[in-house]
């Protein structure tokens, strides 16, 4: 039964039209990912399914009574409430329900004959049933728990990291129990074990509809029972997840292809009949003029340019990286606590190592000391003599706002090979045409400064490379040429990332940060990975439990006076260096800077500013959360 419609939805922000007439229907229970390209248009139709934006044309219905939650990327919330409270906003009807439950049952103490006061008590006992019975308290505390944030339950929201502030809207749409939920990147800031959690939960518990857009694709494979695509303002919808999506839209283009070729041939044959015919015309020469044109002005949707990585690799010989007993503590911290103890790790040429766990565990920590920016705190660190490293950081921080994305790439390719390759041709593989390639990396999107700052680490010749959450920001087709190139990488690899199917298709072995400082290599991809996992937890669940307790670990000793005071103020200047950003981003959009097709001198200082901007926003970010770390 249907508990979702669209029809006819169109939308256009100016010129450029992201739906144009798309239709959907949305059963009871059922599980629809959406996937597209960046800009497509994926998290528009989401926020006009969910109510929160409005169509230019067509219609958005409901099933009466249906409760439609929604998780928008950037998680709306009141800084001045607790985690607590927050999150309990999405027991709002349960809560309202109850209330009224309760205020008529004292009605009736009072009056016990008013019949009219029992059939009311009775309809507000049902209601609290449908709403999911009479003690849902609990669930919050359970649902965080899951999330990895009841530790923060009681402080404001205003005070959190916006990974923390993810999780608590992520949180509160859960507890709501919706009929439909409409998520938008929900694994966003979560890692790979709470992604695991979110997919078990929305199979196995959740009766509701869920709409998911996500770019994650292991979570579609296991979730969706249909997959659309929002593509050249269209909507084309798959049976199955993920995978069967991949196959079906092959066939799909494969169809097409043939279509297109057998218009082609045809539109041949009939201009060569035209060119034959005189100018005097019969009925049904006429009629065959028709179709012929018809066939001509025929609209074929083309496929947008495919992204393809490539590099060259120098030669790293045998022995890239050798780490003997290294250890490694909270970066600037002074409170003993180790991310990484005693750890061992030989790489050798062609090994790809996955990096996971939970997040602040130290896995970036663990790149930046490869790379020599934070020193071991006990242990030994070789480095091969031929490797040539190559790092791309969670923020793309090695862009230079000011630089056209030409500039940003051309400075790397006389390094690719002894023949030269031309930046113009090397950007067009990763989808930049000759108008994106002028464009200056501050005016870029999330999408196109990731796709960027991969162009630059491949142009390097890079034999080892350290990869930081690569997938951030990149879509469905760039990730999949992004697995496709790593795959078959000539150098070494280590990847931190929460993408599953990434570490699936192109992992040698997992480094799983465990805590305590204890870090554990497995043999494998990410399946095996997972299977080893779930045997351990099986032996522990099973193993007789010790008798003797365990000595407690000494507790850190926590933040100074000064600075939990600089940690209660922190989050006000990141907020302000945000909004700072923010701002001075929205200049760079006024079209006066560029009138008749050139850039005025002042978006120059314009993008200085954006770049200080941003940069305090990251130092103010990374203080924050050194200065979290360091809590006991």
């Amino acid at each position: 039964m249907s508990v979702l419609a669209a029809l006819d939805v169109t939308k256009a922000y100016g010129e450029r039209t992201l739906l144009a007439g798309v239709s959907l229907t949305l059963d009871d229970g059922e599980r629809v990912g959406v996937v597209g390209r960046n800009g497509a248009g994926k998290s528009t139709f989401a926020k006009i399914l969910a109510g929160v934006e409005s169509a230019d044309t067509g219609s958005i219905a409901t099933r009466r009574g249906a409760r439609v939650s929604y998780l928008a990327q950037e998680p709306d919330l009141d800084p001045a409430r607790t985690v607590r409270a927050s999150v309990e906003e999405g027991l709002a009807e349960w809560l309202a329900a109850r209330s009224r439950h309760e205020a008529v049952t004292e009605r009736i103490a009072e009056d016990p004959s008013a019949a009219a006061l029992l059939e009311e008590q009775l309809a507000a006992a049902a209601e609290v049933e449908r709403l999911g019975g009479w003690d849902r308290s609990h669930e919050v505390d359970r649902v965080l728990g899951h999330l990895g944030i009841l530790d923060v339950i009681d402080r404001t929201t205003g005070t959190l990291s916006g990974g923390q502030r993810r999780r608590v809207a992520l949180a509160r749409v859960l507890i709501g129990a919706p009929d439909v939920m409409i998520l938008d990147e929900p694994t966003n800031h979560l890692d790979a074990d709470t992604i695991d959690w979110l997919e078990r939960y929305l199979v196995d518990a959740f009766r509701g509809a869920v709409l998911l857009v996500t770019h994650d694709r292991w979570l579609l494979d296991r979730v969706a029972d249909r997959t659309l695509e929002v593509e050249g303002g269209n909507v084309h919808a798959y049976d199955g997840g993920y995978a069967d999506y991949l196959a079906a839209k092959a066939e799909r283009l494969a169809l097409q292809e043939r279509t297109e070729k057998n218009r082609q041939n045809f539109l041949r044959t009939e201009l060569e009949w035209l060119r034959r015919q005189p100018k005097a015309r019969t009925g049904k020469q006429k009629a065959r003029i028709g179709r012929a044109e018809a066939a001509r002005d025929v609209e074929v949707t083309r496929e947008a340019t495919r992204v393809e990585l490539s590099a060259q690799v120098a030669d790293a010989g045998r022995a890239v990286l050798d780490l003997r007993g290294a250890g490694l503590r909270v970066p600037g911290g002074d409170d003993g606590r180790w991310l990484v103890r005693g750890l061992d790790l030989a790489m050798t040429t062609g090994d790809r190592l996955g990096i996971v766990g939970p997040n602040g565990a130290g896995k970036t920590t663990l790149l930046r000391a490869i790379l020599g920016e934070l020193p071991l705190a006990e242990g030994e660190l070789i480095v091969g003599r031929r490797v040539r490293v190559g790092y791309l950081d969670q923020q793309r921080a090695a862009l230079e706002a000011d630089a056209s994305v030409f500039e940003t790439v051309a400075q790397a390719v006389p390094s690719v090979d002894k023949e030269r390759i031309d930046p113009r041709s090397y950007l067009e593989r990763f989808a930049f045409d000759a108008h994106a390639q002028k464009k200056k990396v501050a005016a870029l999107s999330g999408g196109e400064r990731a796709r960027l700052a991969l162009a630059r680490l491949l142009a390097s010749a890079a034999n080892l490379l350290l990869l930081d959450e690569p997938s951030n920001d990149l879509d469905t087709d760039t990730l999949s040429a992004l697995e496709d190139f790593l795959s078959t990488y000539e150098g070494s690899l280590l990847v931190v990332t929460h993408d599953r199917y990434l570490l699936d298709r192109v992992t040698t072995g997992i480094l799983c940060f465990e805590g305590d400082g204890r870090v554990t290599r497995y043999a494998g991809a990410y399946q095996a990975y997972a299977a080893a996992r779930a045997r351990e937890e099986e032996e522990r669940a099973q193993a007789p439990k010790a008798s003797k307790p365990r000595a407690e670990r000494p507790k850190p000793a926590g933040l100074s006076k000064n600075e939990q005071r600089e940690l209660d103020g922190i989050m006000d200047k990141i907020d302000e260096a945000e909004r700072s950003a923010a701002a001075v981003e929205a200049e760079l959009g006024d079209p006066a800077l560029y009138a008749g097709g050139v850039e005025d001198a002042r978006a120059s200082a314009i993008r200085a500013r954006l770049d200080e901007a941003r940069a305090l926003a990251a130092k103010l970010t990374a203080r924050w959360e050194e200065l979290e770390s360091k809590k006991a």
